[in-house]
């Protein structure tokens, strides 16, 4: 009875999240990718071909494998198994850079430089960040792109995802009232069955106890006669 009880439970929070997390709008993930970048200068020398990676701090390496030699331009479709290069949170930047791999010393710095939101400000989300001898970068982050302050919404758009994103609220609003009553429901229930279980126990110990008098009653009888 608990195991089905908690499996009960489990079974709704799971569906509910299920049902937050498809919101549109809900977990909005600003994910920055590279979209392009051309090296002017290479720091090692003893190597041909650089080592050259993005860092975020407290966040692994980016390695970009494919950027071999300056002076040449490389692009990337943003759906490299590398990609994408960070998440931005709301309202607030990371330290970012490009840096080459040293074998003798501390790995060089190309640049490092706060990656905000609001440097997608353009309409395509894109980030253009140049560093003079060192390299030209091109990011994307649409979901980074700030709305207009006197931007209006079309009516259509006005009737499309925000209906569809009310009336999910609503499903969900709905699970989660109908998870509190299964929950209150079942706790009832269990209770419930643990009284009865208790009654009854108690009546087949009095039942008991009223037959070992009678047979005490009977064996004195037979005792006396």
């Amino acid at each position: 009875m608990r195991d089905y009880f908690n499996s009960r439970i489990a079974f709704w929070v799971f569906l509910s999240w299920t049902l937050l997390c498809s919101v549109p709008g809900s977990f909005s993930a600003r994910v920055v990718t590279l979209d392009s970048i051309e090296l002017f200068n290479t720091h090692e020398w003893l190597s041909s071909h650089p080592r050259v990676y993005f860092h975020c701090q407290e966040e692994n390496k980016t390695v970009l494998l494919d950027v071999k030699k300056k002076n040449i331009v490389y692009t990337f479709k943003g759906a490299e198994s590398w990609q994408p290069l960070t998440e931005l949170p709301d309202n607030k930047c990371k330290r970012c850079g490009f840096y080459e791999e040293d074998t003798v010393k501390s790995d060089d710095v190309f640049d490092e430089w706060e990656l905000c939101p609001d440097e997608f400000a353009g309409p395509d989300g894109k980030y253009v960040h140049f560093r003079a001898k060192e390299f030209n970068a091109t990011f994307s982050c649409p979901e980074c792109v700030p709305r207009e302050p006197g931007h209006v919404e079309s009516p259509k758009s006005k009737e499309g995802p925000p209906v569809k994103g009310t009336l999910v609220a609503i499903i969900i609003l709905v699970i989660v009232l109908a998870s509190v009553v299964s929950f209150a429901g079942m706790l009832a229930a269990y209770r419930y069955w643990q009284r009865r279980k208790r009654e009854q126990d108690q009546a087949r110990f009095l039942k008991l106890f009223e037959e070992g008098d009678d047979i005490e009653d009977e064996l004195s009888l037979g005792h006396e006669i």
